[in-house]
């Protein structure tokens, strides 16, 4: 019995609902898995024999007649916000599948039919509401038990539970990661068989499933598992491409794969976003094309940054993820992940961390901590040299910062200061000459203030043969 366990007010509506209706009621799926398990859960699935609308509305209009309820005739189904909670109601189905395509073939079922179309067993668990026997767990395929086993299993054949929706692949590994069970070995061995089938599932359906992968305490184990199963290879073969050592003369470089994945964890252990997950999982994504043998220095990777930023562009692009600020975050947490040990190995300068500051940005505090998950040496003493080093570098950049506000700094002058100047048109000089009065700020050469900046316009744009109008010898303000 599981009255005392369903807390939630709905229930108590629900079963009212029901009854008046002449219907049986259960609450089903990944909700009944969380009670059991003591996890928090704000999804809740109704399930009726019979039709899931009406249940809904009758439900909705014994809490408030002006509640509003979403209707999906097309689907049957049915759903509303209560407390903290969405409420979905449908009626109990069986579905089957066109090999070609995910969308099922619906038609009204039992209870037994609605709980045999469910993904994994841990998914099938379904509680009565009303009827003879109310708050009943009702488990036909052992659910419970594998909760206990921590289980990941198909409550029907594995091979035709993924070929029928190829996305729920991506789903046990998802469950697996989030909850730290074990994919059955029947079950995963059925993934391996049907890989290639993820392929007919959108990309933002797989990015859906993937970054909830990315969201976990260990994103590592999910994408081991996609790579075993040989899911990840479908839409990041980037990834898949980083393993492997290479060793030449006796000289090795590190499984840039299982680094990352170390990297990965360490990053998403800290409890931060997804893209500075996404930003750690990319970093090193361009290693394989730019690794180079040198008799003297060994491996090297030179320009990895630079190229991975662009990679990132095209991986973002085709895998239909955010291409606006979050694409350009990414790109720049790449492109900066190398500078702080620069910092770290040369003697720290001023002018060194300014430049940090200002192409970081606000960003500078999620660079720093990528570049720290980034120190994986088995060395300890290797690795608490370099959380030394950070510390001095964190400490610089609290004092540069605090001096000359740097996050977001824009100079003192601007383009229009420029073409006003030298009376031009749009063009690249103008960049030349803004960059000239920027670095010059940045390097300390000159204070950050309109009056020395702009001089220094004044007199970069003469020494590329400019020659300034009259009223350009004085500097005007911005006002």
């Amino acid at each position: 019995m599981y009255e005392q366990q369903l807390t939630h007010p709905i229930y108590a509506y629900v079963r009212r609902a029901a009854d008046e209706l002449g219907c049986d009621a259960y609450v089903v799926g990944g909700v009944v898995r969380d009670l059991i398990m003591r996890r928090h859960n704000t999804d809740i699935d109704i399930v009726t024999v019979g039709s899931g609308i009406e249940l809904a509305t009758r439900t909705a209009a014994l809490i408030s007649p002006d509640l509003h309820v979403n209707v999906y005739r097309n689907f049957g189904t049915a759903q509303f916000h209560f407390e903290d909670s969405v409420i979905e109601f449908v009626g109990a189905r069986r579905e089957s599948y066109n090999r070609d395509s995910r969308k099922p073939i619906v038609e009204d079922g039992t209870l037994e039919d609605d709980q045999l179309r469910r993904d994994f067993t841990i998914n099938a668990m379904a509680i009565s509401l009303n009827g003879e026997h109310p708050y009943t767990l009702v488990d036909p395929f052992n659910g419970l038990q594998d909760i206990a086993d921590k289980i990941i299993r198909t409550p029907c054949d594995p091979d035709r539970t993924f070929s029928d929706d190829p996305l729920r692949m991506m789903r046990a590994v998802r469950f697996a990661t989030q909850l730290n069970f074990t994919i059955f070995p029947e079950t995963f061995e059925a993934i391996k068989r049907n890989a290639e089938r993820l392929d007919i599932i959108s990309e933002e359906r797989i990015m859906d499933e993937f970054n909830k992968i990315l969201h976990c305490i260990r994103p590592s184990k999910g994408i081991r598992l996609l790579d075993d199963s040989g899911l990840l290879e479908r839409f990041l073969p980037e990834v898949v491409a980083l393993k492997g050592v290479e060793n030449i003369n006796g000289k090795g470089h590190k499984d840039n794969y299982l680094h990352t994945l170390e990297v990965v964890d360490n990053v998403a252990m800290s409890g931060t976003n997804v893209w500075l997950v996404w930003a750690a999982l990319l970093h090193d994504i361009a290693k394989p094309v730019t690794k180079r043998f040198d008799p003297v220095h060994g491996w090297t990777f030179h320009g990895h940054e630079v190229v991975g930023a662009k990679m990132a562009s095209k991986i973002f692009h085709r895998l239909r993820l955010p291409v606006n600020e979050r694409l350009k975050y990414v790109q720049k947490l790449i492109n900066l992940h190398l500078r702080p040990i620069v910092l770290v190995e040369d003697n720290i300068t001023d002018s060194a961390v300014r430049r940090l500051l200002f192409e970081a940005g606000d960003d500078i505090d999620d660079l720093m901590r990528l570049c720290e998950a980034d120190i994986t040496s088995k060395n300890s003493d290797k690795i608490k040299r370099y959380h030394r080093n950070f510390e001095i570098v964190r400490e610089k950049l609290i004092e540069i910062e605090e001096k000359d506000r740097l996050r977001n700094w824009q100079p003192p002058i601007d383009g229009k200061d420029i073409m006003a100047a030298f009376n031009l048109k749009p063009s690249r000089t103008i960049g030349d000459i803004k960059d000239v009065v920027c670095n010059a700020i940045l390097d300390g050469e000159i204070e950050n203030t309109r009056e020395a900046a702009y001089q220094r316009m004044l007199e970069a744009g003469i020494s590329m043969g400019l020659t300034p109008i009259e009223s350009a010898n004085t500097c005007k303000s911005n006002d």
